[in-house]
């Protein structure tokens, strides 16, 4: 498990990080989201021990040394292949600085290169592979070695919708070896489809924190999503009805002043018949993020 306690960090005279504290369990993925600056990449260089600090940061009991870092997988947000090595040299490389042998590299990197399906050979240069490809070498680079600690920074960042689905199913299947995550993204989608629990930052403060379902329940089911014949007009006279707007699916998406006002416009809407949409929601973590980062 790793744990942050009273986390602080200030460049200079200014204070960027103010006593942040959360705990992230094996086997499970924390989705830390916050706006450029909030201080997300100094929480990740503290527990790296890039930067210095005041306050504690224990993984499985002990601190993160140099003895204990190849233990960790770390995919910076700025990637930092090295264009005139092969596929193999530069995984091995970086393979080699967390304890494993160019050996062993040699071994299973073959079966990695097809796990992420890859385009390319182990023989090929960085440079010619594509973008998303040597994003790909960058990821197994950082899983290869098997790290119980992952974080990674933007991880789906360029990618098409085919690939990132590839490599949040790579995450999905770290996870289930047991290995602790924390995953940054600006995505909130992303960040609500794969990450068990989450950390908003705001202004170097933890703005939220709890499991991704507890933080939307906080807000309370106001969001009700239904089919029906009702004009908007009609269905903004509804009480406690705040907002009224059409969904790309051709749903009329209301927004309640409280979730408790849904039995009555059920009824209301429905007038005892069969109505193919009801479902009342809570907001997403993508309204949440907006409301919690807008104010």
């Amino acid at each position: 498990m790793l744990e942050i306690q009273e986390l602080r960090k200030s460049f200079g005279e200014k204070e960027v990080l103010h006593g942040v504290s959360f705990a992230v369990e094996p086997g499970r993925i924390l989705g830390l989201v916050g706006k450029n600056g909030a201080g997300k990449t100094t929480i990740f260089h503290s527990i790296l021990n890039f930067v210095s600090f005041t306050g504690k940061i224990i993984f499985d009991g002990q601190r993160i040394t140099q003895q204990t870092f190849e233990r960790v997988g770390y995919l910076p947000e700025e990637r930092s292949l090295m264009p005139k090595l092969t596929v193999r040299d530069q995984v091995a490389y970086l393979a080699e600085l967390k304890g494993m042998s160019r050996k062993e590299v040699s071994r299973v990197l073959p079966s990695w290169m097809e796990r992420l399906q890859v385009k390319g050979e182990v023989t090929d240069k960085i440079k010619s592979l594509s973008k998303g490809n040597q994003q790909k070498v960058q990821l197994i680079a950082t899983l290869i070695h098997q790290p119980d600690l992952i974080i990674l920074d933007e991880p789906f960042s360029g990618l098409d919708p085919v690939n990132a689905s590839l490599l949040k199913q790579v995450i999905l299947e770290e996870k289930q070896r047991g290995a602790t995550i924390i995953f940054s993204d600006h995505v909130m989608t992303d960040v609500e489809e794969i990450c068990d629990d989450l950390v908003m930052l705001k202004d170097g403060e933890v703005a939220l924190a709890g499991t991704v379902q507890e933080v939307r329940l906080s807000y309370g089911r106001t969001r009700l999503f239904i089919s029906s014949d009702w004009t908007q007009e009609e269905l903004e006279q509804l009480p406690h009805v705040l907002e009224v707007s059409v969904t790309k699916q051709g749903t009329w998406r209301l927004i309640l002043e409280d979730e408790s006002a849904g039995r009555d416009l059920f009824d209301k809407l429905t007038g005892g018949q069969y109505i193919q949409t009801f479902d009342q929601q809570p907001p997403t973590v993508d309204e949440i993020f907006r409301m919690i980062a807008g104010e």
